[in-house]
Parts: C-alpha cells; structure tokens; sequence
C-alpha cells in the first residue's frame, strides 16, 4: 500500500495545549489520562496530614556547629544543670573503688554472654566514644587509670533501682565528659563475632552512671586527631587527652627520674637541695636569668648550676651529695634547649673522673636495660636520619686535643700555651682553613668548643667520652695530673649531642682563685656567659675540699633519646612557647566562618 501524502499526516495531527507539540490522536489521549492521574495524587498528597520530619539526636546535630557554636550551646546547658542541680555535673565526690588496669586479669576468663554481678564495681574515665544502638542500648569507650581503655555497656533493663531513670542518665552525656559508672563485669555476644567464632567484647555492664565533669569543648575528630605541634605544645591537656603515645612519654620520663633517684640512693648517696636564687650566677658557663628582691632591693639570679653549694656541702663533711631539679639559662632555644630544664647533679668525695665515667657506664647502661629490656635503642632526627644505638659498656673514649689535632691537620700549641693571645690569633687562622665559624666573642674557649663540635661530637653517635679538656674551658675542673694546662674532665656524647659533664673537681683555692680571673678576663673580653667570682665559695675552699668528683646529667637530652623524639619540647609537660599572635578578623571575614579558626604561628627558631 502506498505512503500516505505529507498532507494527509499532518491533518491527522492534534495539538497538545500544553506543551504546544503536535501529537497523534493516541499519544494525545495518552498524555492527557497521565496528567489526570498526577493531578489526582496532588490532591491525595495535599489532603493528606504532614509526614513527621525525620528525628535525629541532638548529639548529630551538635556535630555539625562550629566550635565557638558547640561552646555556647553545651554551656548554657551545663549552666542549667548547675541551676536546677538535676543532676548537678559537677558531684563533690565519687567513690571509685575499682582499678581498670586489673580487669582483663580478673575476668579475662569470662566467655561471651557471661556476667559476674556477685561484685559491683565503680569505675570512672573520660568517654572517648559514644554510639547507640536505637533508645534503650548504649555503648561508652572510656580510658580511666592513667589511660586503661574500657568498653561501657548501658542497656534501660538494667538500670538499678533507685537511680534516675535511662533517659535521665544518658541525655546530657557528651564525647569528652568525666563520667561514674556503677555495675558489674561481663562479656558481649554479638552475633557476628560469634559466628566468625570470636569472643565478645569484655566490658562494664552499667546500672548506673553518673555524671562527673562535662567536657565544654569538642574533643577532636577521632580520624583526624590532634596534630598541630604547637598546639599541642600550647594545649598539653589536650594532647594528653587525645595521644596516648605523649602519655607515655611523659610516663618514661618519671620511671628514667626514679631510676637515676633509686641508683643514686642505693649508691650512699644524699638527696638535697640548694638555692635556686643567687647573688653570683655560677657554676656553669652561661647566661643568667636575672631578677630582683623588693624586701632587700637587691639584685639577684635564677641558678644555672647547682654546682658550688654541693661542693660547699662536701667541705662540710657530706660524702656523696645529688640534687634533681631545674636549672635556668638565658640562651637560645632550638631542638634540644629550652630555658628551664632539668638536671642531675652528683658530687662524690675520694673519687677521680675516671671513676665517675666509669659509674656513668653503669648507671646509664642499667636504667637502658630496665627500661627496654636490651641495650640497643633507635632515635630517629629532625631529617630522618635514624640511628642505632648501644649502650652497652664500656663506651669509646676520644681525648679532646689529638682528636683535633688530626681533624684539622695542625699541631697544637702545648697545654700550658692555651690560654694566651698568640694562641687565640692562631686559632683564628685554624677556624678559617676548616672553614668553621665562631660568633664573636672568639675566645679561646669558644673557638675549641666549636671545633669539637664540628669534628668530634658530629662522630658520637653511640656513647662517648671527649675527655681531657683545656683549663681555659673548664674553670672548675682540676689540673690533669700528667697532661700540663688540660684538665681531668669528661662530657658523655650520645646522637651527636652531649648528655652528661663530669671532672676531678678543683679543691685548690688559690689555683681557683686564678681561674675565676681568667674567666672575668673573658667577660671583659665580651663572653657574656663566662663566670663571675665568688668569694663565698672560695672561702669555703680555704676550709678543705677533699678529693672530689662531681657530675651533671641533662634528664631531657636522655629522655628524648630513649623515647625517640628529636624535639625536646615532646619531653617538657609544659614547654616555654612565645604568646599566640592572632590576627584580627573583619566583622564580615567572622560571619562567614561562624567561629574564629586556629591563628598560625611560626617559631623563628634557627637549629643547630
């Protein structure tokens, strides 16, 4: 049959009017019966009542709001708890009676479903976690006794007679809060460990659970945590809170301090304490605090050593002396110095320097071997670079002087030849051929500490002994027995950065007398860290020193290597930061975020 004309097509179109197309009769009634029925179930939706919005917690919401935001709204929550006392979040007392540390221990045994409710056990910790699982069933992650984890299990059925009710309990409980939990050990059984044949979680089947202290702030994010290192140096709550590993450290810390402590006192030695105030900076070779006394307007200096009243003690028939505590100096701060830190000082009488290395062995390496098990530690720096340390005894020994000596490839004048004018010229030419730089003062002293730096202690990576120093760099030290113008004096070099300072101690007034006026020659010269002279010292001498050793160990240098952090501010609790700089925000810059973010600061710190 032949095609109909294009005509006769278009004829048999019909307009569809509300579209303006032209449609065959078909697809027309089609479109037409579909907008009946759209129109019939608009009119169905539009009779019929509103559908309830989807409910979510209060708890989702939160997580959406800014931090100032959430701030403001669990405050003024808080605040209402505290007006109406229902409860009151804030209880005077609870009684904790169980330690987290001994459950795994004491029902480890327990399979999954099994309980032991013949003991009720009270237990508190901060919640790290909170998830429900519909109205009536809640879960808590907790960490309580210095950081021991604990699942929470909070089902309505259990609550105990007399407590609030599950809503009332549970409610205003938030990630972060300190909270008081009453009830009794078990083990759940989740279908799907059980099927994989996997025991359930051992946990605290709660009655009841008490509100302690709420936590006003949000806690960070689980997955991202709290990194920001200034932060967390500026917030060390915070970051104990968050990061277990700075716990930890910090925990290492007190068990190296009890060790040396435990050494020292089975050793017949004496803890005391001297001064921290002093009319003479002393001592040590450095920069002072200075500070000032009202009631005696007198000008006075936070200690840098403890040294010269520990000695005045061996004078006054003490055999051994220690002293553990801070000292103070006004210097730079980089990687490894902050200006307050801690020290160990020891001044034992009828001993040699050769004998304190000897016990430096055999403290250091014991507490190595008690605190990691073996004698090999790693420590990782600031540029990767990691190291394998062992401690192991005995440790190298490199004299000061011939190691320098074949470093640059220059002879040494002789000891007793160090301390002149001709000897600092030619040092100077010295620093020039090795291409070494010294910052002005360029005292003798100062241009040999820098060469043992850049040649010798840059070799130190396991333990060593630089020994033998020159009596121009160690004013308290005694002359070597053999060696003219040297000095019967160690320092202890672990990762190329010195951890202890030890030597034969001076007991000749006269000699020292000499010694101090060598050193203010130096201030003169410009060393603002050289020693002044102290009489009531030298007075001291004049009653009789016996033959003395004493030593000084840095505690944070040995924290930080024995803990692996390159920064010593990972070791300070509370570390000495610069004050916040905060840039100020336009009005509209503050709306549009909702809350002022961190402010950024950059410590301008040059490291060694």
């Amino acid at each position: 049959m032949a095609d109909q004309p294009p005509t006769d097509q278009v004829a048999n179109l019909h307009l569809d009017e509300v579209t303006g197309e032209k449609v065959s009769k078909s697809e027309l009634k089609k479109r037409q019966k579909q907008r009946e029925r759209d129109a019939k179930k608009q009119e169905k939706a539009a009779a019929a009542p509103p559908k309830p919005a989807k409910k979510t917690s209060a708890e989702a919401d939160e997580k959406e709001l800014t931090p100032n935001q959430y701030f403001e709204i669990r405050s003024r929550a808080i605040t209402k708890l505290i007006e109406t006392r229902d409860p009151y979040p804030y209880p005077h007392k609870f009684h904790r009676d169980y330690d987290l540390n001994n459950l795994v221990k004491e029902y480890g045994h327990l399979k999954s479903g099994e309980h032991d409710k013949s003991r009720t056990l009270s237990v508190a910790g901060r919640i790290y976690n909170k998830r429900a699982s519909g109205s009536k069933l809640l879960f808590y992650d907790i960490r309580g006794n210095n950081g021991v984890k604990a699942q929470i299990m909070c089902q309505a059925q259990e609550v105990r007679d007399g407590a609030p009710s599950f809503e009332k309990q549970h409610d205003h409980i938030r990630r972060g809060d300190i909270i008081g939990i009453v009830g009794y050990a078990g083990r759940t059984a989740p279908k799907t460990k059980i099927e994989k044949g996997e025991e359930g979680e051992l946990s605290i089947f709660a009655t009841e659970v008490i509100l302690l202290s709420p936590c006003l702030h949000q806690l960070p994010d689980e997955y991202y945590g709290f990194k920001d290192q200034e932060q967390r140096y500026r917030k060390r709550y915070l970051d104990l809170i968050m990061n277990p590993k700075t716990a930890q450290t910090y925990r290492t810390r007190t068990k190296i301090i009890k060790y040396i402590r435990s050494y020292l006192d089975n050793a017949g030695f004496e803890e005391v304490e001297t001064p921290i105030l002093n009319l003479i900076a002393g001592g040590a070779t450095a920069k002072p605090f200075e500070s000032h006394l009202n009631d005696y307007n007198m000008d006075v200096f936070l200690r840098i050593a403890p040294e010269l009243p520990l000695k005045m003690l061996i004078v006054g028939e003490y055999d051994k002396v220690y002293e553990i505590g801070r000292l103070f100096r006004n210097e730079g701060a980089d990687l490894t110095h902050n200006p307050e830190f801690t020290t160990c000082e020891f001044y034992e009488a009828y001993a040699d320097f050769n004998d304190l290395m000897t016990r430096t062995e055999e403290l250091v390496s014991g507490l190595v071997k008690q605190l990691t098990g073996s004698y090999t530690t790693t420590f990782t720096t600031q540029h990767g670079e990691t190291y394998t340390v062992n401690w192991e005894a005995p440790w190298r020994r490199v004299e000061m002087i011939p190691a320098l000596e074949k470093a640059t490839g220059e002879k040494f004048p002789p000891g007793d030849q160090l301390h002149t004018d001709e000897t600092r010229e030619w040092l100077k030419g010295v620093m020039k051929k090795v291409n070494v730089v010294c910052p002005e003062p360029q005292t003798t002293s100062r241009m040999l500490d820098r060469l043992t730096g850049e040649f010798i202690e840059e070799t130190a990576v396991n333990p060593t002994f630089i020994t033998e120093h020159p009596k121009i760099m160690s004013p308290l030290a005694k002359d070597h027995r053999s060696k003219p113008g040297l000095t019967e004096r160690f320092e202890a070099f672990v990762c190329k950065k010195e951890i202890a300072n030890a030597y034969t101690e001076l007991n000749q007034p006269f000699e020292q007398r000499l010694r101090f006026e060598e050193q203010a020659r130096q201030k003169a010269q410009g060393d603002d860290e050289a020693q002044m002279i102290d009489e009531t010292f030298l007075n001291a001498l004049e009653y009789g020193l016996p033959p003395t050793a004493g030593w000084g160990l840095g505690i944070d240098r040995l924290v930080m290597f024995l803990t692996n952090n390159y920064s010593i501010k990972e070791v300070l609790l509370f570390p000495f930061m610069n004050p916040e700089q905060k840039k100020e925000k336009l009005p509209a810059e503050i709306e549009a975020e909702g809350a002022e973010g961190p402010s950024v600061h950059i410590e301008e710190i040059p490291h060694k």
